[in-house]
């Protein structure tokens, strides 16, 4: 009973997390009938954009430890920011081609996924702790090995920090120099005047070279925590047990406790999900916009001739979709904790689950895209937990097994998906 209710209780918090994945998906196939493949990676961004928020920012506004409203701040900004994102892919990747057979909107969807993987990747200095205040030609070495001449005149300002860098015989920019700290005292240095540095050069060192005279800050560069390694996402709820029971059970080996617990991490995912998810749900049928969206999934060119604004609710629908994925990324992070660099294949196979939900939910349908995302969490979970159950030891590494094969039996039995409809095209 332990094993049955731990199941269920992750089944659906990750099926929370599948369905807000699911969502982009089917409201931009709604939408455009286009296959946003570009979207897992905007979930992957979301994951990063949260980490690099709650590292980058809460600690310069004073916040430490977990506090609900900065985990809310952060799941706002990440929204934001992926939502600014996805109005970028649709009007500058999309919106071109438009018009063009969908063959070409799906290499394009395709480059736009590459293109933010590796994106991902890059790491970014805000404020760098060097800055050249002098280059040019290097005249030659002092009389001391540990001195330099340089072709031109310098200051070096008191309580400050240099270093020269030596780049031989001319070599160009991105070549790796030799790098000396400047040890003399401040003051104006004329051109030929000996300036010296903590280690000796070589005569054949100076010729023909060039330098650069860097000041160097006392703090660290400030870099956003972005790149291609791993990074750990900082705690923002508490993860503590608000509902917890243990099974006793007597075996032949003794007495075999089992607890199940509910923490307030869970109810937060799932309360934060559903709250998403109930709030698309009255964006899309019981407001105007949502009107609107509708009209245009069902005939964009009709809908434009009612005069509805065609390009801007498609922009709206793509932020829509990329500020679910935000939540999607955050609600993963703060979940997992350790966020993988944006082209794992942990990431691929999350966004692969999440289409696959979409499809066996009926893509194109909220409502369908929902179940699956609850659906397909619920067979990974308990088929792995049946497998156990029937003596099948190694049946929790075959969870994404269990996945592609619901996948294929929908497409075999109602291709449509469970919430789709078949629609008749007149050529």
């Amino acid at each position: 009973m332990a094993d049955f209710l731990q199941t269920l209780i992750i089944a659906i918090t990750l099926g929370s997390l599948y369905a807000l994945i699911a969502l982009g998906y089917t409201m931009v196939y709604g939408v455009l009938k286009l296959i946003n493949f570009a979207h897992s990676d905007v979930v992957v961004l979301g994951a990063w954009l949260s980490m690099t928020v709650a590292v980058f920012l809460l600690p310069r506004i004073g916040v430490t430890g977990a506090t609900w409203w900065a985990g809310g701040l952060v799941l706002i900004l990440a929204m934001l920011l992926c939502g600014a994102i996805g109005f970028a892919i649709e009007r500058l990747a999309y919106k071109p081609i438009r018009g063009a057979p969908r063959l070409n909107a799906l290499i394009t969807a395709i480059g736009v996924s590459l293109f933010l993987q590796n994106f991902g990747q890059l790491q970014f200095t805000l404020i760098p702790n060097e800055r050249v205040v002098a280059s040019g030609a290097l005249q030659e070495r002092g009389q001391d090995p540990r001195t330099i001449r340089l072709a031109e005149t310098v200051s070096i300002e008191s309580e400050q920090k240099y270093a020269v860098r030596l780049f031989k015989n001319s070599a160009p920019e991105g070549a790796t120099p030799q790098t000396r700290n400047i040890v003399a005292a401040a003051g104006t240095y004329e051109a030929g005047r000996d300036i010296a540095i903590d280690g000796g050069v070589g005569r054949a060192d100076t010729r023909d070279a060039r330098y650069e005279i860097v000041r160097i800050a006392a703090g660290a560069p400030l870099k956003l925590p972005f790149g291609a390694m791993p990074a750990g996402m900082p705690v923002l709820f508490n993860d503590r047990p608000v509902w917890e029971h243990v099974f006793v059970s007597e075996t032949e080996h003794g007495r075999l406790e089992k607890p199940v617990r509910i923490t307030l991490l869970d109810l937060t995912i799932v309360g934060t999900a559903v709250a998403l998810l109930v709030g698309l749900q009255i964006l899309v049928f019981n407001t105007r916009v949502g009107t609107a969206m509708r009209a245009v999934s069902y005939n964009m060119e009709t809908a434009a001739l009612m005069g509805i604004p065609v390009d801007r609710i498609v922009s709206m629908t793509f932020v829509l979709g990329a500020a679910l994925a935000a939540a999607a990324g955050f609600l993963f992070a703060v979940k997992y904790t350790q966020i993988q660099q944006p082209a794992h294949a942990t990431w691929v196979l999350l966004g692969l689950k999440a289409f696959v939900a979409a499809v066996v939910g009926g893509i194109g349908n909220i409502r369908g895209a929902t179940l699956g995302g609850f659906l397909i969490a619920f067979i990974e979970q308990f088929g792995a937990y049946a497998g156990l159950q029937v003596g099948w030891a190694n049946a929790s590494a075959y969870t994404d097994v269990f996945v592609f094969v619901l996948l294929i039996v929908v497409l075999l039995v109602k291709p449509t998906g469970i919430f789709g409809t078949t629609v008749r095209e007149k050529v």
